[in-house]
């Protein structure tokens, strides 16, 4: 029989003591109190002169008394889920769990909520709380005190399950096995607030030990750092935090290692799956960079690398490929090859643009005379990749992703735009994930950067080309119609500057 438990908070009437001999307080759980009576208003004098409420007084009144029930009725429901949780904790941890736990004892225990919220009161051992705590041995130091209160605590739940989990005999992360790490972190906290040693050696091997969410991760980061809980936390935190070693020149090591194995990956499906990968990532890095302060730092050097290893690829490619004979069946199996690092050279190209490291590729693919010759002497159906690479470029300059001068600009187009002109059929038809559109508004934009007789020589070109191969010819007439208007309609004019000369 429970002699002693639970005891009168602000939802018990005051007559229902738990503390009388025969009854069982938590067999007997008390009523909660109805919604917030409101009270009448007085009557006015009869000699006073009534005067009616208005439309807008009326709305008031009405509106007030509906937030003041809302009120009410969710303070009362949030009451009483903390209550039954309370009581579940109880019956679990009290008197009959077989360690005299709590509900007997010869210290009174009062823990209240936030701002008068749930307040429940239990006896509890005073010889359990000065063992395990260094809160209550200094709370309890003197042998006259036998109650202790602990107020405008975040949750009354978790005071309570820690105070339970003193009275546990065996080790006390094995009555942790099943809760959420969130809860355990809640656990955590209010033991080191009442320095329960074994609670948090507990709470940190259990966090220690399973595994974490993302959104998990950046609670048990958060929570730790407000602890500042020294070494147990940095040991806590080995699978999280990045070591000095692996920063700078070390991280840079990896990553090249990542790429250029992503670069010579002899499964297809798994080299575009990680290709897709890493790029998200580094994208989401570039997002995330000024929220964290932080960004992955890939050096120029390695990227730039890596280019000239594709692209020695390429003229190698190519170079056999123009020497091999029609009949030999090992020219499918080069012409893939092309493909291949066509692909992976779009691949690092825009990572380069995502970084706004893109315009020394510029000047190196407009340098590229013997590749773009190369290119010309062998099949379109296996060199219309390496185009896409021309546009890719072209798109990010129109775009503005890519800086570069009008010379760069034009010795890209000279080297390449013929090319691209041969090969936009093939891309159009072959190339699924090709934004036709996009191209063409890429290509339009950087000839509107050049100057206006460069814009002229590339677009005549342009029209003879169109004329004769429709639409397998990029169809960039937005910008014949601008230079149109500019050479033929306003005709801008650049007035002369004023100099003025200083004579002594």
């Amino acid at each position: 029989m429970i002699k002693q438990g639970f005891i009168s908070d602000p939802f018990f009437p005051s007559s229902q003591s738990p503390t009388s001999q025969n009854q069982n307080p938590i067999s007997k759980i008390p009523s909660f109190p109805t919604p917030i009576q409101y009270p009448a208003r007085p009557e006015q004098s009869p000699n006073r002169q009534t005067q009616s409420p208005t439309l807008y007084q009326m709305m008031s009144d009405e509106q007030t008394r509906e937030i003041g029930l809302i009120s009410s009725a969710s303070a009362s429901d949030k009451n009483r889920a903390v209550h039954d949780s309370v009581m579940r904790v109880l019956a679990r941890e009290g008197p009959n769990s077989g360690n005299g736990g709590l509900g007997c004892g010869d210290v009174r225990l009062t823990i209240g909520g936030r701002e008068g919220g749930y307040r429940v009161s239990v006896d509890v051992h005073r010889k359990v709380l000065v063992e395990k705590s260094g809160f209550f041995a200094e709370k309890l130091r003197k042998n006259g005190v036998h109650s202790v209160e602990i107020l405008d605590c975040d949750d009354v739940q978790v005071y309570v399950e820690v105070i339970g989990l003193m009275y546990e005999e065996e080790e006390v992360k094995k009555r942790l096995m099943g809760e959420n790490v969130s809860r355990v972190l809640e656990l955590l906290k209010v033991s080191s607030a009442i320095l329960f040693d074994a609670g948090m050696k507990a709470c940190l091997e259990y966090l220690e030990a399973v595994p974490w969410s993302e959104e998990e991760e950046e609670k048990v980061v958060s929570h730790l750092n407000q602890l500042e809980l020294c070494d147990s936390s940095s040991q806590l935190l080995q699978r999280v935090v990045v070591e000095p070693s692996t920063s700078s020149t070390k991280a840079d090591d990896i990553f090249i290692n990542m790429l250029t194995g992503v670069l010579q990956a002899k499964d297809e499906k798994a080299r575009r799956q990680m290709k897709t990968t890493i790029s998200r990532l580094l994208r989401e890095d570039a997002t995330d960079s000024s929220l964290y302060d932080n960004q992955i730092d890939i050096s120029k050097d390695t990227l730039y690398n890596l280019c000239h290893r594709c692209l020695t690829s390429l003229i190698l490619c190519l170079s056999e490929a123009t020497s091999i004979d029609d009949g030999k069946q090992d020219r499918g199996a080069l012409m893939g090859e092309i493909a291949r690092e066509a692909d992976n050279m779009q691949w690092i190209v825009d990572i380069l643009i995502d970084r706004k490291m893109g315009d020394e590729f510029v000047k190196l693919w407009s340098d590229q005379k013997e590749l773009a010759d190369l290119h010309s002497k062998i099949p379109v159906m296996y060199r219309h990749e390496i185009s896409r690479i021309t546009a890719q470029l072209c798109i990010a300059i129109g775009r503005g992703h890519i800086l570069v001068p009008k010379e760069t600009r034009y010795s890209l187009l000279s080297t390449w735009l013929e090319a691209l002109y041969e090969d936009y059929g093939w891309m159009r038809r072959a190339c699924r994930s090709m934004d036709k559109k996009l191209v063409e508004d890429g290509l339009s934009q950087t000839i509107l950067t050049l100057p206006l007789p460069q814009q002229q020589t590339l677009l005549l070109n342009w029209f003879d080309r169109f004329l004769n191969k429709g639409d397998d010819c990029p169809n960039i007439q937005r910008a014949f119609e601008v230079w149109w208007r500019r050479a033929f309609v306003k005709q801008y004019a650049v007035e002369p500057q004023l100099q003025v000369a200083i004579c002594d």
